[in-house]
């Protein structure tokens, strides 16, 4: 194996010519992952990405594609994504028609394709129904009938909850869950996490949900977490939020569905007893000095006594994850994503699209770290933390100085890694992978700068959701924009899509949002690391 690192003439050429950069970063061939991980040496990963090229690239061909990717994620093995409806798409399709009771024809109908992929693309925001669905027995096809039923307004058979809980219990469930590391099934083992008891005394058991447990700093604010009682009606469970801590299913008491928090008795206040003013008096002698000594009218000598305030605890850090779960039912209940024509709240259609690129970005990570021999989820997390701080001087730059300004010095960074360019893509696309699974923002958005730096402008558009969202940077409307327009104008010049290829406007929505986009405040610059750090590097078979 040989090991081909980049020439600085070679690097800067690539760098200078802008049209070409892209194409010269994705057409390099095969892919190193550098350096040594749990003990492995580095040994190469064929990634052999092929473009179409030249007037064979069509609307329908990126369509078919998409299809495909929606086939494939929904358990209807299509083949590669090359948007070729060749024989294997067919039988594909045809399953997926016997499957949700349509005619097996291997043809698409327009709304049995336009189901597909939006349901697809639905999956990749996330969210309960997606989290729960990949835990049940037909795995993510399941969201097919769920969603089908949905529309119809009809409760899939398969959408009964957890065994033994409510379809109102259940859903909370999923619904912290999707905010919380442990799965739903580690947060119903809990102790203190969910309690029983019959509330309303009607029979039946009614249900206290204490998220404090949950390890989410999501539901809870400075002193308080999120609970939720369920109590029992005629028509079902009916829930009740309160900001409380430490309860007990004797902290609340119900009225049919409607509860209320037993608030702690208070001791009865008494009028206070008129005292005279206190003055100072001198102490007696031979009396240690220090403090002022006080008289009160009946002669009583008591010490001053020095008063503490406590600290405020620091707010929780927003979640990125939790955000895009929001967002999901948003976009459900709106009846899908924003498009240029029917986009009312720009801030909402730039969250929408985050969610899809982050998606994406953790879609292509993933497949990745599959490749990677003899190493752990662990072990790649541990190797991606060390590039947080290396990127952090960067970073703390996004808020005041200029994309073009910050991709330079990012770009002389690369050049000092002795990295080729596709061990710098790998790298990045794994710690991509790693920052957003674990909500590690720093060191997603570092991951997102290598690439735009290394000729992948269309991750810029990461960094413009970062601003304009305010995750991970400073919220800096102007910053954004600034982002934003690296990533569309690469992408109007005929680079490839980084994110969601099959939608033709994305471009086009996101340079409307964002030109939308109202006045933000002044960024805050992140502290600079004056330590030399280097990026991570993986092992493959």
């Amino acid at each position: 194996m040989v090991r081909n690192t980049i020439k600085p003439a070679l690097v800067a050429s690539l760098f200078l010519t802008s049209a070409a950069g892209p194409s010269a970063a994705d057409n390099l061939g095969a892919a190193l992952l550098g350096g040594i991980v749990g003990g492995a040496i580095i040994n190469e990963v064929n990634r052999n990405k092929k473009r179409s090229t030249g007037s064979g690239y069509s609307v329908a061909r990126s369509q078919n594609r998409e299809t495909q990717a929606a086939l494939n994620y929904f358990g209807f093995p299509a083949g590669t994504p090359d948007g070729v409806m060749g024989r294997k798409s067919r039988a594909a399709i045809a399953n997926y028609q016997v499957h949700m009771g349509f005619p097996a024809t291997g043809q698409l109908t327009t709304y049995e394709r336009d189901f597909l992929v939006s349901s697809y693309n639905r999956a990749q925001v996330g969210g309960p129904q997606v989290i729960k669905a990949m835990q049940g027995p037909n795995g993510v096809r399941g969201l097919l009938h769920t969603w089908r039923d949905e529309a119809a307004g009809v409760r899939s058979a398969g959408s009964g909850g957890y065994p033994g809980l409510p379809i109102e219990v259940s859903d909370a469930v999923d619904e912290i869950a999707a905010s919380a590391e442990p799965s739903a099934e580690q947060l119903l083992q809990r102790s203190g996490f969910m309690q029983l008891a019959d509330l309303n005394g009607d029979g039946k058991n009614d249900y206290v949900i204490d998220t404090s447990v949950s390890g989410s700093s999501f539901w809870c604010g400075a002193s308080h977490c999120s609970v939720m009682v369920f109590a029992s009606t005629p028509q079902g469970y009916q829930r009740n939020d309160f900001m409380a801590r430490g309860v007990t299913p004797a902290s609340f008491s119900c009225h049919q569905g409607v509860c209320r928090h037993n608030e702690p008795v208070q001791a009865a206040a008494t009028a206070p007893t008129p005292v005279a003013p206190v003055t100072p008096v001198a102490p007696p002698a031979g009396a240690q000095q220090g403090g002022t000594v006080m008289a009160s009218a009946g002669g009583q000598i008591a010490a001053a006594i020095p008063t503490f305030s406590a600290p405020q605890p620091a707010a929780p850090t927003a979640s990125l994850a939790s955000h895009c779960s929001k967002v999901s039912l948003l976009t459900n209940s709106n009846g899908g994503y924003m498009t240029v024509s029917t986009m009312t709240d720009p801030e909402l259609a730039l969250g929408e699209q985050f969610c899809i690129a982050r998606s994406y970005a953790m879609n292509a990570g993933e497949a990745v770290v599959a490749t990677l021999a003899n190493v752990t989820p662990a072990q790649v997390d541990g190797q991606c933390d060390g590039f947080g701080p290396a990127i952090q001087p960067f970073l703390g730059r996004l808020g005041t100085d200029s994309s073009q300004a910050v991709l330079a010095d990012v770009q002389k960074f690369v050049l000092q890694t002795n990295m080729s360019l596709d061990q710098l893509a790998n790298t990045a696309t794994v710690c991509m992978f790693s920052g957003y699974r674990r909500d590690k923002l720093d060191i997603a958005m570092g991951s997102a700068l290598i690439m735009a730096a290394i000729g992948k402008r269309p991750y810029a558009e990461l960094i413009g959701h970062h601003l304009s969202q305010g995750f991970g940077a400073p919220k800096t409307v102007s910053a954004a924009q600034d982002w934003y327009a690296v990533a569309i104008s690469a992408l109007e010049n005929g680079a490839e899509a980084a994110f969601s290829p099959g939608q033709p406007e994305r471009a086009a929505l996101i340079k409307a949002a964002s030109a939308q986009l109202g006045a933000a405040g002044a960024a805050q610059p992140v502290p600079a690391s004056g330590t030399a750090l280097s990026l991570p590097s993986f092992s493959t078979d």
